[in-house]
């Protein structure tokens, strides 16, 4: 991904309206959704793997 420069006299500059009281509602409860929707999705505990011992071999 490459730089975007500037032309010359002209700036980029982006300003966000106020969100509305709706729309603070739906956001947090996206949140609050996807939250509870991924702490119901345990991660797997790892498998313990039984070491196996050599046996000695005596000559």
């Amino acid at each position: 991904m490459g730089h975007i420069k500037e032309p010359e006299g002209v700036d980029f500059i982006v300003e966000s309206r106020p969100l509305t009281k709706a729309e603070e509602i739906a956001i947090s409860e996206y949140i609050r959704n996807y939250k509870a929707k991924k702490a119901n999705k345990l991660v797997p505990a790892k498998l313990k793997v039984k070491s196996t011992s050599r046996k000695k071999v005596i000559a």
